[in-house]
């Protein structure tokens, strides 16, 4: 299960993009969660994933 909170989802989600997984894909796929819908809750946080770094910016 993911924090609610986007400011420490963002914080979570940057950790395991950085020590765990190559790719948001491989992330969701492996913690069985919608990637779209994911995104979509990251943008309306203020976040934007950038697949150059595999992380999480503020816009």
């Amino acid at each position: 299960m993911l924090p609610q909170d986007p400011e420490i989802l963002v914080g979570f989600l940057n950790l395991k993009l950085r020590d765990q997984y190559k790719s948001l894909m491989d992330l969701c796929d492996d913690m069985d969660e919608d990637e779209a819908a994911l995104l979509n809750l990251m943008d309306k946080a203020g976040y934007r994933y950038n697949p150059d770094i595999n992380q999480f910016k503020a816009k």
